[in-house]
């Protein structure tokens, strides 16, 4: 095994010049052979000698000769494997050296082994310093990172030398064949080699693991040889194509049903990455759909013809029977299983073409995916493939977006739309039938599976967004058309009938968190500021990356309220964070930086600008007031709910929540500043409100849970400088009565007034 000294201090020229000297010599063994043809060979084939001795010394001859042209091939493939690990060496040290200088840079030491240690000279004078334990930590900790990081590049180099030096042995004396007339003695050279390296550590790993589909004992060497592979080579469509293909879609899931043990996690997870490595393609599913003519020409590439040949045979083999006819296992639930183990991305037009092959599957075979029994989870074992290849979608956004598009590709790639959407999210005859768990014994009980809808939810917050479900970076505007489309039409979907504050369990979380991305959206909906509002629009606002949504305003409160009453998590001290904490929390924030872009007032002049803040004060009311009659009709959804417990119930928006949500865009300090002084207000809102409703008041005529309201155009205008002044008082008003209005006209589109 190579050492971090070993790697560093190389000299890989020798590997050139050796290749040259092998390409000089497959060149002699040519001149050689092309004489030995013209003034050996020909002597026995001239028709001058005849009989069983010209018969015997042809055979021979032409053996010999067979030697001279596979010494050719050997040689020319020497040279070539050479030059390849040259290569591959050159990038693979200098990715060492890399990090190397990187660690250097982060004030580390590397010694001769590769261990990184902290150069702690330059901080002599600190260690009195209050902070500095706490930085000593931080730093050793970092050079331990250092050193795993080396490590890691070190490993690859000698995963590296050690394909190299499989590929030369068998290069060098595989395949031999037999002289005719000669039984007894072979070529020696061999003249069916190959000059890339991959291409024989594919042919190592098919073999080993077709010894272990075959339940033959296999050892630890060829285990860890096959590893080696894998982590070496699953980017390499030299090596994962030719390993896939030699294995068949059939060898590939019995090889991952083997490999589904706590034993060979990483095994398993090297099988997933290749077979993400094989089935890329070029380009987006957005520019070159499956169906496309572009597409399809790309089919007749070696490349693309190795795709269309393992799709179609996944195709046969996702829906054999692998399992028993008790608890059967279908090909697709251990090869979707199986992808799940990937830590790399699958491609877009792969996940595309896939998820429309499940579809058709369980169209085509109905039931086809039922958990049957249990201890599916145990067994790491994906029982709804469709939700599990969801589930790796939202890893790549972009194939999640596309997947999603009403306005993308269809099924075929033969015209505009596809209906992936409605199917999967949607209620009635044209949805989805969720598979159910069915247990049998001395009955048969069929209910509903707990994880049903984990995978469609994370694809969704990833088709929405634009990014990774529950990972930083949110905005309040920045979506693409496409992001906007699913969004607009998943809560078109979900309120079919008016029943958008009925979601699925599963779904709330990761549907909330989209939701908080698009505040901008929402809080033009809910103020009445998108001209389409209240209705709706047709269609979103399409303007390229600022792109958004445009549903109607009770279409889209009843799905705010549906996903709002999910746990989202608690806080250090144990306090519940609901989903709603995180709407209303964008919902301020935006409030505040939506006042802040109020026209500022000269001295004495504050009635000149009394529209413009006015205009904003009724809309930032009109906004709170419908997020604070989604918070108190949560309150009431328990019918016995009891007055004086309303406050201990339910405690929403208090201070320091935001800290608990990546999906909370940041904003300026004064923006801050005025959220934080009026958060205590807000935390007092929902109950308030909702004891009004449950005491049977006529809150039309009331402000209950107006104090956030109120406490934010008081900081907004200390902010300013003109609290207290006439303008100020008669905006302040505004939003008073826009609350009252966007608080009952949420209660209108909830049903919850009595």
């Amino acid at each position: 095994m190579l050492t971090y000294q070993d790697v560093v201090t190389i000299d890989l020229a020798p590997l050139t010049t050796t290749a040259g000297k092998w390409d000089e010599m497959a060149t002699s063994f040519h001149t050689l052979e092309t004489d030995y043809k013209d003034s050996v060979q020909s002597v026995a084939e001239d028709g001058v000698w005849l009989g069983s001795s010209a018969n015997s010394a042809s055979g021979q001859f032409a053996g010999t000769r067979k030697q001279y042209a596979g010494a050719q091939v050997e040689a020319k493939a020497i040279a070539s494997l050479l030059r390849d690990a040259h290569t591959q060496f050159v990038t693979l040290v200098k990715a060492v050296k890399d990090v190397v200088t990187q660690a250097q840079a982060d004030e580390m030491i590397v010694d001769g082994a590769g261990k990184a240690t902290w150069d702690s000279s330059k901080y002599r004078n600190a260690r009195n310093d209050p902070d500095y334990a706490d930085f000593h930590r931080k730093r050793h900790a970092a050079a331990e990172e250092w050193t795993r990081r080396i490590d890691v590049a070190v490993k690859a180099v000698d995963d590296a030398d050690q394909g190299a030096k499989l590929a030369l042995t068998q290069a060098a004396g595989g395949n031999k064949g037999v002289i005719p007339g000669l039984p007894n003695q072979q070529y020696g050279f061999n003249g069916t080699a190959v000059g890339d390296i991959e291409v024989y550590e594919a042919q190592k790993a098919q073999d080993i693991a077709t010894r272990i589909n075959s339940g033959e004992k296999v050892s630890a060497a060829d285990y860890a040889e096959l590893n080696r592979s894998f982590r070496d080579n699953a980017d390499n469509k030299a090596f994962s194509q030719t390993f896939l293909a030699g294995l068949g879609t059939d060898g590939t899931i019995k090889l991952s049903n083997k490999l589904n043990t706590k034993e060979h996690q990483d095994l398993e997870r090297g099988l997933a990455n290749t077979v993400a490595g094989a089935t890329q393609v070029p380009g987006k599913t957005s520019e070159m759909p499956p169906g496309s003519k572009k597409f399809n020409e790309w089919l007749n590439s070696p490349d693309g013809r190795f795709y269309k040949e393992w799709t179609e045979s996944l195709d046969k083999s996702g829906t054999k029977n692998f399992g028993s006819n008790t608890q059967p296992l279908h090909g697709y639930q251990s090869f979707v299983s199986m992808m799940q183990h990937a830590d790399t991305k699958y491609d877009d037009q792969f996940l595309y073409q896939l998820g429309d092959d499940l579809i058709a599957a369980e169209k085509e075979h109905e039931g086809i995916f039922t958990k049957w029994g249990g201890g599916w989870e145990e067994k790491g074992i994906e029982s709804d493939p469709i939700d599990g290849l969801l589930g790796v979608m939202s890893r790549n956004p972009e194939a999640a977006t596309a997947f999603f598009d009403p306005q993308g590709n269809g099924p075929a790639g033969d015209h505009v739309g596809n209906d992936h959407l409605k199917y999967l999210l949607g209620s009635g005859d044209d949805s989805r039938d969720w598979p159910k768990n069915v247990i049998t014994g001395y009955g048969v009980t069929e209910f509903d599976d707990h994880t049903s809808r984990i995978g469609l939810g994370a694809a969704l917050e990833a088709a929405t967004t634009g990014r990774e479900p529950n990972s930083g970076g949110a905005a309040f505007d920045q979506h693409s058309e496409a992001q906007a489309r699913v969004m607009q039409e998943a809560i078109t979907v979900l309120d079919k009938d008016g029943k958008g504050d009925a979601i699925e369990q599963n779904l709330k979380v990761p549907l909330g968190r989209a939701l908080a991305d698009y505040t901008m959206d929402t809080h033009a909906i809910l103020s009445g500021t998108e001209p389409t509002s209240p209705q709706g629009g047709s269609g979103i606002n399409a303007n390229g990356e600022d792109s958004g949504i445009t549903n109607s305003k009770h279409s889209l409160l009843r799905v705010m309220r549906g996903v709002s009453d999910a746990a989202y998590g608690t806080t250090p001290g144990g306090e519940p964070v609901l989903v709603y904490d995180l709407l209303y929390e964008n919902e301020k924030r935006y409030s505040a930086e939506y006042l802040a872009t109020a026209r500022d007032a000269a001295d004495g002049q504050q009635n000149n600008v009394v529209g413009d803040w006015d205009n904003k004060a009724r809309d930032v009311g009109e906004v709170n007031g419908a997020m604070t009659a989604i918070g108190s009709d949560m309150i009431l959804d328990d019918r016995d709910t009891k007055i004086g417990n309303l406050n201990d119930a339910m405690r929403y928006t208090y201070h320091g929540v935001g800290g608990l949500f990546t999906q909370i865009p940041v904003v300026g300090d004064p923006i801050q500043r005025m959220v934080d002084a009026a958060t205590y207000e807000y935390g007092k809102d929902a109950s308030a409100a909702a004891e009004d409703v449950a005491r049977s008041k006529d809150s039309t005529a009331t402000s209950a849970g107006v104090g956030g309201t109120n406490a934010l155009m008081d900081a907004w205008g200390g902010s300013r400088g003109v609290e207290g002044t006439e303008a100020h008082k008669h905006a302040k008003g505004e939003a008073e009565q826009s609350f009252i209005t966007g608080r009952e006209d949420a209660y209108s589109a909830l049903r919850t007034r009595k």
